[in-house]
């Protein structure tokens, strides 16, 4: 009897970020003519724009096309920007382009979405019979002149709430309700996986409060956490003595970069928040303070550094919309956390107690912090 071969798999299994081909967080608006569509989204921007970034697809209608137009053009206006290209991005190309924004609008009429909004209107009404395959998980029914048609009786979960088209406000409200629902929850990681070299051993074993400090530090982040990690090197893991799980960079030689997107790799739907092992003085009330002024809107959120006038990376929160990011800056030859949040759009807090943000990087320095604290 031949032996059963072994299934063959081609690709890595990798976690795939949540939401649809356009973004994460994308609502499809059906059902209604493509203009009552417009005009809903125009007011709900008005309501939300000023806490949210908002964005729309929609396909536009017998286009002109213009003569001379370069294959791709950006215009800077001053008050906005404007890019237009005859590139045709693929399936899997979408997200690269919307990925700054909180809540994506779809029309749905023309493009599928992970979520949808259905409007009742008879107008569109034997248009949407036609659509059912759309119908994959709808949150939300408006009503716009019609009732809920018989055919949505086995799509449509029972229960799901019904909102007048005219209560825009109450719209809002309940897209920004589920929005908050979602916000990514965080995840902490000790970068446990320097060689120490100016040191001379290992920083994260050195004590300074009765244990070794990257065991402290997962300690203290752990209280804000809904699970923490520590990032090791693979050559490390066996001499690690922790009550933690350990994440082994799969991204190697890239030093804490390599760490924060290695734990992307692994849970690209979590926030993380990622803490240096060598921080000697930082405290509870400090990475409070973080957590507390986190936006989760904004790529990342860090401290600022009065010293050097720039975002301080030894201790930040980033947000899942970070890692593609991540990626793009390692695509062009960097892979220096701070530079990305120098030219990203983050939240960037004044930290109460400077002190907290010292490091410890060699024999001397340790010493004056293990002296200080003592005292």
């Amino acid at each position: 009897m031949m032996q059963e071969e072994k299934k063959h798999t081609k690709h890595t299994a990798l976690i795939k970020p949540l939401g649809g081909a356009f973004h994460r967080n994308e609502w499809a608006l059906l059902g209604a003519p493509c203009d009552r569509i417009d005009a809903l989204i125009r007011s709900l921007n008005k309501i939300l724009s000023g806490r949210y970034k908002l964005g729309y697809i929609d396909a536009a209608h017998n286009a002109a096309q213009q003569e001379g137009r370069l294959y791709s053009e950006y215009t800077d206006k001053i008050n906005f920007q404007s890019f237009t290209t005859n590139y045709a991005p693929q399936q899997k190309q979408y997200r690269k382009f919307f990925n700054d924004l909180d809540i994506l609008f779809v029309n749905g009429n023309h493009f599928k979405g992970s979520k949808q909004i259905v409007i009742l209107n008879e107008k569109k009404k034997e248009s949407l019979s036609r659509k059912l395959d759309r119908l994959t998980d709808v949150r939300l029914l408006i009503t716009d002149g019609g009732e809920c048609y018989g055919f949505l009786t086995d799509i449509v979960p029972h229960g799901t709430p019904q909102i007048d088209i005219s209560a825009v406000e109450q719209i809002a409200a309940y897209i920004e309700k589920e929005h908050m629902s979602q916000v990514a929850p965080l995840f902490g990681l000790v970068l446990a996986g320097g060689k120490s070299q100016r040191m001379g051993s290992d920083k994260g074993a050195l004590d300074y409060k009765g244990k070794p400090h990257r065991e402290y530090t997962a300690d203290l982040i752990n209280t804000f956490c809904k699970k923490t990690y520590l990032s090791c090197r693979r050559e490390q893991k066996e001499s690690i003595e922790t009550n933690y799980e350990t994440l082994m960079d799969s991204f190697t030689g890239l030093g804490p970069y390599g760490a924060i997107l290695s734990a992307f790799r692994e849970h690209p739907n979590h926030a993380w928040l990622s803490i240096a092992c060598d921080l000697p003085f930082m405290d509870e009330a400090t990475i409070r303070e973080l957590v507390e002024q986190r936006d989760p809107s904004k790529l990342a959120s860090c401290f600022h550094n009065p010293e050097t006038e720039f975002p301080e990376p030894l201790i930040t929160i980033w947000e899942p919309r970070a890692y593609p990011v991540l990626l793009e800056f390692l695509s062009q030859g960097y892979s220096c956390p701070r530079k990305v949040l120098i030219n990203t759009d983050i939240q960037e807090i004044l930290i109460s107690n400077k002190k907290a943000m010292l490091n410890a990087n060699d024999k001397e320095a340790f010493l004056m912090a293990k002296n200080q604290l003592s005292n």
